[in-house]
């Protein structure tokens, strides 16, 4: 940095402001990372409940891929209180799905919401009745997480929102 006040100051200003969005481009980058790795902790242990329980042997691979869809829209309605066909209706410009852009916080819950569903489908219980179980929980975690926040991962993340 001195060598480079020592060239030019303006080139010293240049190499400042190129660090800063570096730091910057690779903070979004890891944020993302995590946020992702987040949403597949209990990926396998839903889809596993899903594939045991729910999915008959003589369905098409269209089928299946619509059970898979549905048990994943029952999260989001849980959770975020849509289905992913009507985010993206209301967000056109947005790529990816509404996880992507979900916050620590919901991120969180959803893991546990996942692992939830899970257990409730091998129990047997319908699905409205998970529905209703799982919004309740969304809303009292959420809570939990919002109110409570001491951690400080989840306050910034929050804050960002």
């Amino acid at each position: 940095m001195e060598f480079a006040s020592w060239v030019s100051v303006e080139f010293k200003f240049y190499l400042i402001k190129e660090f800063q969005r570096l730091k910057s481009q690779q903070a979004k980058e890891l944020d993302w990372n995590i946020k992702r790795q987040l949403t597949k902790i209990n990926y396998r242990i839903h889809t596993d409940a899903i594939k045991e329980n729910l999915i008959p042997k003589n369905l098409t691979p269209q089928q299946i891929s619509y059970v898979y869809a549905n048990e994943a829209d029952v999260l989001n309605m849980a959770l975020f209180g849509k289905t992913a066909k009507q985010w993206r209706e209301k967000k056109p410009d947005k790529n990816g799905n509404m996880r992507d852009y979900a916050n620590v916080s919901q991120l969180v819950c959803l893991v546990n919401l996942e692992n939830l569903n899970a257990v409730f489908i091998q129990e047997g219980l319908p699905q409205n009745e998970r529905l209703s179980k799982l919004n309740q929980i969304a809303i009292q975690q959420m809570k939990i997480l919002l109110e409570g926040n001491n951690n400080r991962l989840l306050r910034e993340d929050n804050e960002k929102q």
